[in-house]
């Protein structure tokens, strides 16, 4: 067996190890577990098969399912991902990297990640990004601790109710299990409510305030006032964001914001069922050291040539588990890397122009939709970039099923009963044109 060691483990090889530790049987390895749990008989599995007939199985699968033309958002976008970044990625020395601990051999892992650490920070303004989270709701989640962390005393964060429900929901789950009470700022008029907040921040236990940049109206939210009475009573201001929306609206270090998350898989990961995706989170430095996740640094190695290393890694997140801020210890280095060279190749220009189609085919979709007569115009006066809601005149149900039959995805139903659409430049105006039809002719 010594030339095939990563097959099973052979009789003799079986007996060996019982013999050293003194067992005389696999099964005595169990004798704790009641007998009602431990399985009997035979495993149903299926007969062999060939790479040809594993290949034919599961193209059979594929095939059942049914393409779409994606005019849906709601937290993830069908952005364009150029070709190049799939086979970057596929490369071995990137695909199969994990976490490096040895620094000497992971120069080139190291390297990616600090420049997108380096990314991140110049789309959101802040001063230093960790690298990663697991999604955006998680990175959520994380700056609900954070806040709590950051001011001690205080211990109740406050959720815009813009956020979308998948991260207002990880948050709750997040706070149930940490002790951290949670609070709701209305949305009036399609816009988180500053006299609301302000009421909320009078009662002084506010650790933290999450607000979405971009809220699930596709709303681009005004936030004047919001940071100085937040920080006026003590408080952290997280902003919650698209990533490709940052390239044309106010930063969140503009807007004075303490921390800044949000989901990377705008900047060229694919929807892919729903992830895997990458959570950013950028702070101020004077919250460098409350961070989850890792952070790399650039350095100089004895030779004097530069070199990267993995920096403030607390003990806690590895051996001390119950201490830590927080148990994050992984990252989504893979997705970090998509980021990484999808932000490489656009670069400012090209993020801006992605905002300029994607804008300019919501707002032609939104005018035709309302030609049609069947929506009403919900937030008529808002600023909005390419995903918007309108009410529906007929069932949302009815609406959808003309939809799906027509070969869309869209009309995301939101919990007031209005009706989502989000555009990406993917999608041309003979698509938008095809969409209406559908939706006038049923």
């Amino acid at each position: 067996m010594a030339g095939f060691q990563f097959f099973p483990a052979a009789g003799e090889d079986i007996r060996a190890m019982l013999d050293r530790i003194g067992v005389s049987s696999v099964e005595d390895l169990y004798a704790d577990v009641p007998q009602k749990y431990l399985r009997k008989g035979e495993y149903d599995l299926p007969d062999a098969l060939s790479e040809q007939e594993v290949r034919d199985f599961f193209e059979g699968i594929a095939a059942m399912n049914t393409p779409l033309k994606v005019f849906a958002g709601g937290g993830a976008y069908d952005h364009y991902t150029p070709s190049v970044i799939p086979y970057i990625t596929s490369r071995s020395e990137f695909l199969t990297a994990y976490t490096p601990y040895q620094c000497e051999i992971s120069q080139g892992t190291l390297r990616y990640i600090f420049e997108y650490q380096s990314m991140i920070c110049a789309l959101t303004g802040m001063d230093v990004s960790n690298a990663s989270l697991y999604d955006g709701p998680t990175a959520a989640a994380e700056a609900m601790k954070m806040a709590v962390s950051c001011t001690k005393k205080k211990t109740r964060v406050l959720l815009s109710e813009g956020l979308y429900p998948q991260v207002r929901r990880t948050v709750e789950t997040y706070a149930k299990f940490h002790g951290v009470e949670l609070g709701t700022v209305p949305v009036t008029d399609g816009q988180t409510s500053l006299d609301a907040l302000k009421a909320e921040l009078a009662k002084d236990d506010v650790a933290g305030v999450i607000l979405p940049l971009v809220n699930r109206f596709g709303i681009v939210e005004d936030h004047t006032g919001f940071a100085e009475a937040i920080h006026d009573e003590k408080g952290v201001l997280v902003e919650y964001c698209d990533p490709s929306a940052l390239a044309v609206v106010k930063s969140p270090a503009e807007w004075g914001a303490d921390i800044a998350v949000g989901d990377g898989q705008p900047l060229g990961i694919p929807l892919t069922f729903g992830g895997p995706y990458v959570g950013f989170m950028a702070v101020r430095k004077e919250h460098l050291r409350k961070m989850p996740g890792r952070i790399v640094g650039e350095t100089v190695d004895r030779d004097g040539k530069r070199a990267y290393v993995l920096t403030l890694q607390a003990r806690e997140q590895h051996i001390r588990r119950e201490k830590a801020t927080s148990n994050i210890c992984s990252n989504q280095s893979l997705m970090a890397l998509f980021v990484t060279v999808y932000l490489s190749l656009m670069g400012p220009e090209g993020l801006r122009e992605v905002n300029r189609l994607s804008t300019d085919g919501a707002h032609y979709l939104k005018s035709q939709l309302l030609a049609t007569g069947l929506f009403g115009d919900v937030f008529p006066d808002k600023p909005f970039l390419k995903e918007f809601v309108l009410k529906p005149l007929i069932s949302a149900e009815e609406l959808q099923k003309r939809l799906l039959a027509a070969g869309f995805f869209g009309a995301l139903l939101t919990e007031e009963g209005y009706v989502s659409f989000a555009v990406t430049e993917k999608r041309t105006k003979a698509e938008a044109d095809a969409l209406v039809k559908a939706v006038r002719e049923g």
